[in-house]
């Protein structure tokens, strides 16, 4: 019994690009590195941001814009893309669908705690939010990865574009700033023919972990919290909340 949920991540059109390019991307929607592309619409997102080194821009767009970004880049280096967008909702049809959901990502402890709350198993009501970003090379691509203070997020501790990729790539996976220390981190690896491969890694103690990766290879990374809502959450009759991590990026050919 799986009940896979529907990823959101930054897709560029290019993930290496000069820096008098623009940078394309699109946010997308979908499963397994396939997925609908979604336009720029500022009521649906709380921060939509450019990161190069210390230096944050806000991605610009109009309305309706699609790719949603479309911007000039702001310079040479690893260029952090980070989107965190507005709560959304969902109501499960069936308790053995969400069980399906919290099998898949490594959450049946909710379960458990579900029932002795003594919640209804019949149309759970679940609010979610997204946290992504995506490492893209301009230039050079020289550069780092950072905290940018999402409430959940992935941090490279390497650079895909510059670094020794040989032995993987090291990741940290943060919650209200702390390591997410025995968390399931999905890892979807698109070859350059377009085939897709899924794998699960766990963090250690640390809340770190290295992803095996193959040169010409696409990547996501997909980690997800689940939670007791918040108070204002809980109003809307709101019985768990989740919050998904994304992080996206290209290990080159050479």
């Amino acid at each position: 019994m799986t009940a896979k949920g529907h990823e959101f991540w930054i897709d560029p059109v290019k993930y290496q690009t000069a820096s008098d390019e623009q940078v394309v991307a699109d946010l997308r929607v979908g499963q397994d590195f396939e997925g609908s592309s979604q336009s720029y619409i500022p009521r649906n997102f709380v921060r939509f941001e450019a990161w190069l080194g210390e230096m944050r821009n806000d991605v610009p767009g109009v309305v309706g814009d699609r790719p949603a970004v479309n911007m000039a880049a702001p310079g040479e280096g690893l260029l952090v893309m980070v989107h965190e967008t507005t709560d959304s909702f969902l109501t499960w049809s069936t308790w053995e669908k969400f069980v399906g959901f919290l099998v898949h990502k490594d959450a049946e402890w909710v379960i458990a705690r579900h029932d002795a709350g003594g919640y209804s198993r019949e149309k759970i009501r679940e609010a979610y939010s997204r946290y992504a970003k995506s490492l893209i090379a301009v230039g050079n691509g020289a550069g780092r990865d950072q905290a940018v203070g999402l409430i959940t997020e992935f941090v490279a501790l390497e650079n895909p574009y510059t670094g020794q990729m040989d032995d993987g790539i090291d990741v940290l996976v943060l919650y209200e700033d702390m390591p997410r220390a025995d968390s399931q981190i999905e890892v979807f690896e698109k070859s350059p023919d377009g085939s897709v491969a899924v794998f699960t890694q766990k963090t250690d103690k640390d809340g770190q972990a290295t992803i095996p990766v193959q040169r010409g290879h696409r990547y996501m990374l997909d980690a997800v919290v689940l939670r007791k809502p918040s108070s204002d959450l809980a109003d809307k009759n709101v019985l768990w909340e989740s919050l998904w991590a994304n992080l996206t990026f290209l290990v080159p050919p050479n």
